[in-house]
Formats: structure tokens, C-alpha cells, sequence
């Protein structure tokens, strides 16, 4: 069995403008209860103590009314704590998995019943240079495209904005929704004008990709994130209707962690526009991951 190192998962503060009723954080994680669902793989940080109660706590604080888990990489390709977390949030939840080409064709149909909505592919790479243990590579997702529009999963993808756009042209010939974690993680030092940047966001206006405006993988970024402001502006304007927002709880190797409630604040005080919020918070993942009508009240 891997050896468990453990931190408390973050609180968070309640943003200060309400949400939007059936608004959605796209991207946070479940860990544990461990005595349950132990990492499958040596993990490169400590495990955040984050359990579904945990995390239904969060989505309470914050605001939202859904969450798209997406696999941490500890957990491998055995999805068996987001898939336990799905089924006891009463239809909150959608989760990310991540699969190796050998994954059988019912497995896949299984996952997709239950809740799994996309699939996951890494190239960045962990401190030191090497691939995150547990995380699979691009050329594992063009042997499963097939497969995966069969069962409607799309492809969520991490990487540098380099990497995406040398890749990106060919991996839109698989016919799948492309979803870029972190704001396509650009080069903040380089600002949004740099020419790798610029082709992602120009491929967005002709392909099938969406972006999540995550704040906190901006290393070394100024404290109120002014100096990432401008490729939020950057996406808003090109292409509203494909971002979704999401907090990346419970911020693994992040020390001090975010706030997740401070994150929301910030984009709400970027996107001025509430038609826009709206999209961003809720309109456009209803669509990526076909939500039901949220019939509860605003958070």
C-alpha cells in the first residue's frame, strides 16, 4: 500500500457577489476518505484531507450549485473515489477520469453512466522534469478518440501553451471537445501577446476548444493576480461562450492555499458583464457536460 501523507484541505470564504443560480466550478478534486480509497501511485506532494462531505461543504460556501471533479493524479486510472463521490452527491457532481488505450469498451460505458463526462491527458510535467506519476500523455488520446466520441466523453488536457499550440491543430482532427486546463497556462513573463498564446486563442474562434479560467497555477503571479488580468481579458473577448471558471480545490502543492471564495471574487470583478458571468458560471458548462435545469435557489 502507498504510504499517505495528508494535509487539511483548505477553507474558504463566501464570495461577495451571489452566484448565479446552477452555477459551476468545472475543475476541483476529491481525495479519500483514504481508509476507503487510498492513492494508487507515489504521490510528488501531500494529499489533502478531502473527502465528498469536504467538498460538499466547499460548494455550499462558495456558491455553486454543480462540480466537475477531475482525477487527481495519485489516484491513476482507478477512478473509484471520484466515481463514489458522484453517486452520493445526488446529481451535483460530473467527473474527469483518466484511462490508458487498454481500458475495455464496458469500463468506458460504465464510467459514462455514472457520471464521468471526459477523460484526462497530461504533458506538463511535474518539479524535476518528470511526468506526473498516474498521469497520461496526448498519444494515449489519439488512440482512444474513436472510442471516446462513441461514448461521449470529451478530452481535458494540461499543458504548456507552447505544447498546446504545436498540438492543437492536429489533436482537433479527432473530433472532440478540447478543454484547456489553467487558461491554457500561458507564459506570464511573456504576457499575452506571445505568439503561442495568441495561436490558442485564434484557434478557439474555428475549433471545438473551451479554456478554464483558473488563476492559482500562475507561479510567482503579483498577490491580486493583476498581471494575469490580461489573457482573462484576452479569452473573455475572443470567445465568451467557451470558458468556464473553475477553483482547482483544494490547491495541491500550493503554499499558502487560495482562497477559492477570493478566487470568484476576482473573476467577478474582471468580468464586469453579468450576461458573461452568467455564460462563464453557467450557461456554458451546462452545455460541455449536459447538465439538467438547476431547480433550487441561487447560492
Amino acid at each position: 500500500m502507498v504510504q499517505v501523507e495528508t494535509v487539511a484541505a483548505p477553507l474558504a470564504s463566501r464570495p461577495a457577489l451571489p452566484l448565479p443560480a446552477g452555477a459551476v466550478d468545472a475543475h476541483s478534486h476529491v481525495f479519500g476518505p483514504f481508509d476507503r480509497f487510498p492513492p494508487q501511485q507515489a504521490s510528488v506532494y501531500a494529499l489533502p484531507d478531502a473527502p465528498p462531505a469536504v467538498h460538499k461543504g466547499l460548494r455550499e460556501t462558495i456558491g455553486v450549485s454543480y462540480g466537475v471533479l477531475t482525477q487527481p493524479a495519485p489516484y491513476g486510472d482507478d477512478p473509484s473515489a471520484m466515481l463514489s463521490a458522484i453517486e452520493g452527491s445526488v446529481g451535483a457532481l460530473r467527473g474527469v477520469a483518466v484511462a490508458s488505450p487498454d481500458i475495455s469498451d464496458a469500463d468506458l460505458a460504465d464510467w459514462a453512466a455514472r457520471g464521468i463526462v471526459g477523460l484526462r491527458f497530461v504533458e506538463m510535467r511535474a518539479p524535476g522534469g518528470a511526468r506526473y506519476p498516474g498521469s497520461i500523455g496526448f498519444d494515449a488520446l489519439e488512440a482512444l478518440a474513436p472510442r471516446m466520441r462513441e461514448h461521449g466523453l470529451h478530452a481535458q488536457l494540461w499543458a504548456s501553451a507552447d505544447q498546446y499550440a504545436e498540438a492543437l491543430p492536429g489533436l482537433l482532427k479527432l473530433g472532440l471537445p478540447l478543454v484547456l486546463d489553467h487558461m491554457a497556462s500561458p507564459d506570464r513573463v511573456r504576457g499575452a501577446a506571445d505568439p503561442a498564446f495568441r495561436s490558442i486563442v485564434e484557434q478557439m474562434a474555428g475549433g471545438d476548444i473551451w479554456v478554464k479560467l483558473t488563476l492559482c497555477r500562475f507561479f510567482g503571479a503579483a498577490a491580486d493576480y493583476g498581471d494575469v488580468r490580461p489573457f482573462h481579458d484576452a479569452l473573455v473577448q475572443a470567445a465568451p461562450g467557451r470558458l468556464l471558471w473553475g477553483s482547482d480545490w483544494p490547491y495541491v502543492r500550493l503554499d499558502p492555499a487560495p482562497d477559492a471564495g477570493r478566487m470568484l471574487d476576482i473573476f467577478a470583478d474582471w468580468t464586469a458583464d453579468p450576461s458573461v458571468r452568467k455564460a462563464i458560471l453557467v450557461d456554458n458548462p451546462a452545455q460541455l457536460y449536459a447538465l439538467p435545469p438547476f431547480e433550487g435557489e441561487a447560492g
